[in-house]
Formats: C-alpha cells, structure tokens, sequence
C-alpha cells in the first residue's frame, strides 16, 4: 500500500534524526467510491496533521455485512439512512454528542427530520448527501408520443398503462431496486410505502406486473448513458444519474433536453450519512473528520465535484449557481414535504418484497 504523504515524512525525518518514530495521529474512512471531493482528505490531513485513509465499496450489503461483523479497523463510514436501525440495534454505532461538534448548527433541519425516521433524534448519524427517485425524461420525446399535456409530474406516465404502453416505443427502464420501487408502487396506489401488511406487497405486484410488459429493462447504472444518447426516453432513476445524463447531453450538443420529475404524489429520498463506529480505534480523529465535513465551503466544494444535494443549509450559496438553482437538485419546500423515507423491514416481510421482486422482473 502507497504510504500517505504525511507518514512518509514522519519516517524520513526520523531515520535522518535518529529518533524513535512514533506512530502519528490516523483516522479511517470506509466510504462510497468516488463520494467526496479529491482533495478533501488531503486538506484535511495538511491541516490537522492527521494521517487519513480511504477505503471504498460499491454495494450497500457489503458494507453492512462488514459492519455487523464488527473490527473493521474503520472509524467514519458512509451509511445510507435505511440501514441505520439494524446497526443502532446491533450496537455498532457510537452515539454523537452534538455538542463536540461545533459545526452541527449548519445542518439543515428538514434533511435531519427525514433521517429522524430511522434515526430518532438524530443520535448516531450525521446527514451527508442526499437525493431522490423520480422520473428522468426525454421531453421532446415523451411530447411527441403523449403530447404536450403529457402527465410528466405524476407517477400516471410510469403506471397507467395508455402512458407507458406509447412511451414503450421509445424505451423506458427502472432502477434494479425493490427497496424503493415497490414502496413507490405502494404510496402510488395510497398504501404505506414501508407497509408492514402481506397484502399490500399482493397488491403493488400486480400493478407492477401489469406494466411489465413494457419496460425494456432494470438495471441501476445503464440508464445514464442511455438516457443522454437516446436508446431510452423515460426512467425511474436517481437524481444523481439523471443529472449526469442531463450534463452529458448538454456537452454532446445532441439536442435532446433531459428532464427530471419528482411527481407529485411523493417520492423516495435517500440520504447518505457519516457514522462514527464504536469500536473506532481513532475516535476522536474520525470526530474531527466529520466536523470538516460539516463546514459549508468543505461540504460545497464535494457538491460541486460530485453534483449531489448536501445536508448543510448553509453551504446552499456556495454552491455552483447551475445546481443550487436546478429544482432536480435541490426541490421546493413544498416538494421536500411529499419526500419519504424508505425504512428497513421485519425478515419475512423482507423476503415477501424479494419474492415480488423476482416476479416482476421476469414478468412471472
């Protein structure tokens, strides 16, 4: 492993002194790949001689699983809200003092009461950044197959038939994500969409098989390019994604307009947050690594890099102008209030969502 420039400096210095090198101050950061600034953690290291590592992950079972085992060697790790319960309960997450962080005054009350769902009072997590899943379209496209009235801020142009069914000529897709596309099936037909009821999972299965037929496929990634050039003309995707198409059609000059819709009846947000593990060996430095991460213009320059919302209300005006006024990134109050959060589920009614899942895919 490439030693850190810091530690690297502390071993020169003391084999040219000839003094007994100490160890220096460290704090380790497991996290989502490429989710933070590329200097972050070099600024950081420079500034409060604190040796940082990064480890990544691509998958949110990994990192779960990893958690639940316990000794990751970790202190800060990036956790999406819908697993904090089960890591709360497995008592791996050390409780935050908010007032040892002296930048917790920036977060943005209506992102805290969001993770409140899963995190009551706000004890252990530490809002990062966040989005949504709505739907990412080709207007022109869409226009021509449904016209110019066409229901685009409702969730009516994914599940009624005589919208998709048109929209199937151009090609829609959905994300590989039972976890939010069937409570998204649910609070559209004015169910819970974290419903503890069998039933319910009956009922958001046949609405999603009967428009089966016309989606062309599910997969979490693939929609971006295919969005920017083309191939598809609707999907139920992440901001994030679409927002990246919407940049990639905008470089290519291919005079497709990219939109993002956040329908009315509500929608699914997901929020990335900052956990301080138990077991931190450094955890006082992991502590300090979060509160940087906390101040408006750290967490502004990450945005800006990364083209995520983040949770800090006052880093919003040091925001680059393109994203802090792109209502797909950062929506109205009144759209925020129809945000849900998607909350984890007992076992059996895990395995009863996994079950659809797998039906609606194959179109069985």
């Amino acid at each position: 492993m490439e030693l850190a420039p810091l530690k690297l400096i502390h071993i020169l210095l003391a084999i040219h002194f000839n003094y007994t090198w100490a160890e220096p101050r460290t704090a380790h950061m497991y996290n989502w790949y490429d989710f933070i600034g590329p200097t972050t953690l070099k600024d950081f290291e420079r500034k409060n001689c604190i040796v940082t590592t990064l480890d990544s992950f691509d998958s949110a079972d990994v990192v779960q699983s990893k958690l639940m085992v316990g000794h990751t060697g970790y202190d800060v790790v990036v956790v999406g809200s819908e697993v904090l319960p089960d890591l709360i309960k497995t008592g791996v997450l050390q409780e935050l003092n908010h007032i040892d962080l002296s930048n917790w005054s920036h977060l943005d009350p209506e992102v805290l009461a969001k993770v409140q769902s899963n995190d009551p009072g706000n004890r252990y997590a530490v809002p990062y950044l966040w989005g949504t899943t709505g739907i990412g379209y080709d207007k022109n496209k869409v226009e021509q197959l449904l016209g110019k009235n066409a229901p685009i801020s409702s969730w009516d142009l994914i599940f009624k038939e005589e919208n998709i069914s048109k929209l199937n000529q151009c090609g829609v897709a959905m994300l590989d994500s039972p976890g939010e596309l069937i409570p998204i099936a649910l609070h559209y037909l004015g169910l819970p969409p974290n419903s503890q009821n069998p039933d319910d999972y009956n009922r958001a299965k046949a609405l999603l098989l009967k428009i089966r037929p016309y989606v062309r496929y599910f997969d979490s990634s693939k929609f971006i390019t295919d969005l920017a050039n083309g191939n598809i003309c609707a999907v139920v995707g992440w901001t994030d994604g679409v927002y990246e198409a919407q940049i990639n059609s905008e470089h290519t000059k291919n005079g497709r307009k990219t939109l993002y819709s956040i329908p009315r009846e509500g929608a699914p947000i997901w929020i990335e947050n900052l956990v301080l593990l138990k077991n931190a060996q450094n955890f006082e430095h992991g502590k300090a690594l979060i509160n940087l991460l906390l101040r408006p213009e750290i967490i502004a320059n990450i945005s800006n890099y990364l083209g995520y919302p983040n949770a800090n209300k006052d880093a919003t005006a040091l925001l680059d102008q393109k994203l802090r006024t792109n209502p797909m990134i950062y929506p109205s109050k009144e759209v925020m209030s129809t945000l849900f959060p998607i909350e984890p589920l007992p076992l059996p009614l895990e395995r009863i969502r996994t079950r659809v899942w797998t039906k609606v895919k194959s179109g069985t």
